[in-house]
């Protein structure tokens, strides 16, 4: 045999190069990563905030649902202007004054009511504002926190589903019904709270 012809036991196994990494190699991609993982974090505890505080929407929405299952129902139609007015009160509940805004009266000798620009009884400690509208400021406060523009007389239809006669009620027609029922779906699903 041929000393120079090489043989198949000669062969040695090649080593295999390091694995790669899935971790980043420079400091910029670790920058990335925590930034990101920083936003994510900060949009959780955000929808996880608005999910809680639109927790009375929902509720709404729900009650608003059953008593539309009901429209012929004339307890559901009564129902429809107390549902409005505890969503109304309940949208103002959900928002806390402002930081310092309690040291800011007490320093004043002011009720935080008074900084809200809204009255206070002296039997309650409950804000009056909402609880109190009736007529066209009931009207101008549900258009002012909904940007559709809402029925001229939806105050005046709500009024009469809480107080009229049953009569009157029965002699509604059903699309007028459904029609009420679709604005109140709307205001309670669309209405604006100031942050």
């Amino acid at each position: 045999m041929n000393p120079n012809v090489p043989d198949i036991g000669q062969l040695k196994e090649l080593g295999l190069p390091a694995p790669v990494s899935y971790a980043p190699q420079t400091w910029g991609w670790w920058v990335l990563l925590a930034v990101l993982v920083l936003a994510a974090v900060l949009i959780g505890v955000r929808r996880n905030r608005q999910w809680r505080r639109d927790a009375y929407r929902r509720e709404g929405l729900a009650r608003l649902a059953q008593l539309r299952s009901r429209s012929n129902d004339l307890n559901a139609l009564r129902e429809l202007p107390e549902l409005l007015k505890r969503v109304a009160l309940s949208m103002q509940s959900c928002n806390p004054p402002p930081v310092g805004a309690s040291l800011l009266a007490k320093a004043s000798g002011q009720s935080m009511n008074v900084l809200d620009g809204m009255p206070s009884s002296r039997a309650s400690s409950l804000p009056q504002g909402v609880a109190a509208l009736e007529g066209l400021d009931w009207q101008a406060f549900l258009q002012r926190h909904c940007k559709k523009p809402l029925p001229a007389d939806l105050s005046e239809q709500l009024a009469q589903l809480a107080y009229a006669p049953d009569d009157t009620l029965r002699a509604l027609p059903a699309p007028q019904r459904l029609a009420l029922f679709d604005t109140c779906q709307h205001w309670v699903e669309r209405h604006h709270v100031a942050a």
